[in-house]
């Protein structure tokens, strides 16, 4: 029997680290042609340009990378160097081949990254913060390798915004001075040639500086 290909259900049902390591192991080989592709995936190239356009510069750490859609849009742009991080190794070893980063770091980002304090000019993060992925209780792991005045753009699920308590996260690192300038402009997802229930979902980008 052929193997059912994963797609965004299964994304958005995961629970556990394994659960996100398996999954991925699976998707990484057709990740880009049967979803990015397939479903006119924006969010990666729009999450990189709202970056560049606040005046974001490297070195960047990109968060859940993924298979490096966003790396490659920053190197696009010109923002270099851009080092990844993700939990699924079978990801990692597809973004290498886009020749968009200067090092990969296999990392559970629930358990914190393991480069020095204050490494990164810059962090983005595009398709992390959604459903069955991961929440703010992991913005501390990603203050804590940026440099003071480093920008961070980061593609938070509209939907999912709310339910995971990012506004009240956001709220805290502002009154605490740990965060200054944010912004959350709201992008759409997919493109038009988008199907399925989610093809109309948006993102907001929380755009902001390391105080």
């Amino acid at each position: 029997m052929k193997k059912k290909t994963p797609g965004l259900a299964d994304a958005y049902e995961l629970s556990t680290p394994e659960d996100s390591r398996r999954l991925y192991a699976d998707w990484a080989g057709t990740y880009d042609q049967d979803f990015a592709a397939g479903q006119d995936y924006l969010l990666p190239e729009l999450t990189a340009k709202a970056f560049a356009a606040a005046g974001g510069s490297g070195p960047v750490l990109d968060a859940g990378a993924g298979t490096g859609l966003c790396g490659a849009a920053l190197r696009a742009l010109g923002v270099e160097p851009v080092d990844a991080t993700d939990i699924s190794a079978a990801m990692l070893a597809e973004a290498l081949r886009k020749d968009a980063y200067r090092d990969v770091i296999e990392a559970d980002l629930m358990e914190g990254i393991p480069v020095p304090r204050s490494s990164y000019r810059g962090v983005v993060s595009s398709g992390t913060f959604t459903h069955g992925h991961l929440g703010p209780e992991v913005l501390p792991a990603l203050l804590r390798v940026a440099a003071p005045g480093a920008w961070f753009a980061l593609s938070v699920n509209a939907r999912f915004y709310e339910k995971a308590g990012f506004a009240e996260a956001f709220d805290r690192l502002l009154s605490g001075q740990w965060i200054k300038s944010l912004t959350l402009p709201e992008l759409r997802i997919y493109g038009p040639r988008a199907t399925g229930p989610h093809k109309d979902d948006t993102a907001l980008i929380a755009l902001f500086q390391k105080a």
